[in-house]
């Protein structure tokens, strides 16, 4: 029974991988200027695009339209079973290019798809499973599928949104599958967003996980939630965007003029910096030497 839910298991990650090679073959140009990004997502892709992103980006010249599909908590399979059943399950925000920010209920992933040239489609698991790599395995590959029969464009490009740990003490019922530890479940969610994102359909990753785990060796420490688990409002999501941003354009962050308005110019540094490195190693934390307390 193991050899045969093994072998089961392959052929679904080698038809993702075959799908995804040939879409890439078709090629058709989305170069108009214009960065169009869509988040198949949860409360923790409007924690981390929602916010800053849009300001970052008109900071460092560049033109982006932003999508969120939300729902709170989705996991993958819920993402599954709304494409198969073309539910209207969403509320669909979006980001135009002056900055304002629409929001449509009752939408249907079906209908988000093909809104907008899409240039990249993210793909993210809900927080208590990000470092656990079967539900990927089983889910991702039927959504990937749904999505890349849908878009009008085959040569969209994907995303892996890496997602943070918690803090240690949250109260999250989905922690005690790290034994309620950050340290674990970083490890959990790096391994598991590394192995995924070689099986070859992604062209960036996003890690939003590291950069904040990164952050989180600075002075400031383990404050970068406001619930144990969702982002602070302030730096903690403005870490995140900086990660977005830097994987986005492939342009360092860290001489990025904007700044929220409520996060200190310190904590400013302390993103970019976070994120610029997060970027450059995504899968282990890097300590920030430069803003430790003075002993």
């Amino acid at each position: 029974m193991m050899k045969v839910k093994q072998i089961s298991l392959l052929s679904i990650l080698l038809v993702f991988f075959l799908i995804g090679n040939s879409l890439k073959a078709e090629g058709q140009s989305l170069d108009d200027g214009v960065l169009r990004i869509l988040a198949i997502g949860n409360s923790f892709s409007e924690d981390a695009i929602e916010q800053n992103l849009y300001e970052l980006a008109k900071a460092g010249k560049k033109k982006i339209v932003i999508g969120n599909l939300y729902i709170g908590g989705a996991p993958l399979s819920l993402h599954v079973s709304n494409a198969k059943g073309d539910k209207p399950a969403y509320r669909y925000r979006k980001i135009n290019l002056d900055g304002r920010m629409s929001e449509r209920a009752n939408q249907r992933l079906s209908e988000a798809l093909v809104d907008e040239a899409w240039d990249y489609i993210s793909f993210q698991q809900a927080s208590p499973l990000s470092g656990d790599y079967d539900s990927y395995a089983k889910d991702l590959p039927l959504l990937y599928d749904y999505v890349t029969k849908h878009i009008s464009y085959p040569e969209t490009k994907y995303i892996l949104h890496q997602t943070w740990a918690y803090q240690n003490g949250s109260p999250h019922e989905g922690f005690v599958r790290y034994n309620r530890n950050q340290n674990t479940m970083y490890t959990a969610i790096v391994n598991t967003s590394q192995e995924v994102f070689n099986w070859g359909n992604f062209d960036i990753l996003v890690p939003s996980g590291t950069a904040i785990q990164n952050a989180r060796s600075s002075y400031i420490g383990d404050q970068f939630t406001r619930d144990g688990y969702h982002l602070n409002l302030d730096y903690g999501r403005f870490v995140a965007a900086c990660a977005w941003y830097e994987a986005l354009f492939k342009e360092s962050v860290v001489s990025n003029t904007f700044l929220p308005l409520k996060v200190t110019y310190i904590e400013g540094q302390i993103a970019r910096e976070a994120a610029h490195q997060a970027v450059e190693f995504p899968y282990g934390v890097t300590i920030l030497q430069d803003f430790q307390l003075m002993k």
